[in-house]
């Protein structure tokens, strides 16, 4: 059985930086940020072909945000991997910032489409991976990352038609399916299920797997690369706000800054991971 320590230690590292970051600036979301740690961490330690002395490589894997109010994981993980300074994070959401509430790829190194408006991310995705084939670049891959509570926006069912009719294979979604978002349960705000059958409708290459366990991340991942001539999407089982005891499966921490008790608690308990 192979070792992910390494991989489980980036992780933890990772939400220690969420927790500070969110606590400092007293604003931006948690929840959703701490579930998808393992799945980040995962892409970038271990999945993508990126290079950080050029952030624009042409021939680099792409990587978007769909999910675009989860930038906590996803600054964590670009620092940790170089792109900028770790001190750099103490600046999220501040004026002037390069590390806004929502990517931007103008300004932060490493960030590849800036998002922010739900349902848009997979029509992106989908554009880049349709370059990429049109160029040639058939080693390219172009990964994607939903919110469960996303896919209630109809561009996603639109861009999932589209990914299916142009055959992008390499295309790789994840969907962070948590069960949760900022009004509460996703099936009782409006339900989305089944996630699987909807995808397999339209002609997409569907696993679900849980999402903080790197071996069925990166077994679902060779999977999907082996799927020709359809995309795919792994729908990854997670918990909001996994790690922190007060935070999982709350809705409430969707979008909320813990004070600085809770965050020293939280910290504390992320120490133990």
């Amino acid at each position: 059985m192979e070792d992910y320590s390494k991989l489980k230690a980036i992780a933890g590292r990772l939400r220690r930086h969420i927790i500070n970051m969110v606590a400092a600036a007293n604003s931006g979301h948690p929840g959703g940020s701490l579930s998808a740690a393992e799945i980040i961490t995962a892409l970038y330690f271990k999945l993508m072909n990126v290079d950080v002395a050029q952030p624009r490589w042409p021939e680099r894997d792409i990587f978007v945000l769909s999910k675009g109010h989860a930038t906590p994981v996803y600054y964590a993980a670009l620092a940790e991997r170089g792109f900028f300074s770790p001190e750099e994070l103490t600046s999220f959401r501040a004026v002037n910032s390069r590390l806004q509430g929502h990517p931007d790829r103008e300004k932060t190194p490493g960030v590849d489409m800036t998002t922010g408006s739900l349902g848009q991310g997979l029509s992106a995705a989908n554009g880049m991976a349709l370059g990429a084939k049109l160029d040639g670049q058939h080693q390219r891959w172009i990964y994607v990352l939903l919110g469960d509570g996303e896919l209630q926006e109809g561009q996603v069912w639109e861009a999932a038609m589209t990914a299916a009719h142009y055959a992008l294979d390499n295309v790789i979604a994840f969907v962070d399916w948590n069960g949760l978002q900022i009004d509460g349960e996703v099936s009782r705000v409006m339900n989305v299920a089944c996630i699987k059958d909807k995808f397999a409708a339209f002609n997409w290459h569907v696993q679900e797997i849980n999402g903080h366990d790197f071996g069925e991340i990166f077994a679902a991942v060779e999977r999907a690369k082996e799927a020709k001539g359809r995309p795919s999407v792994i729908i990854a089982r997670t918990i909001k706000g996994k790690g922190v005891s007060f935070m999982e499966n709350q809705a409430g921490w969707h979008g909320k800054a813990p004070g600085q008790e809770q965050a020293l608690q939280a910290l504390k308990e992320l120490e133990v991971e």
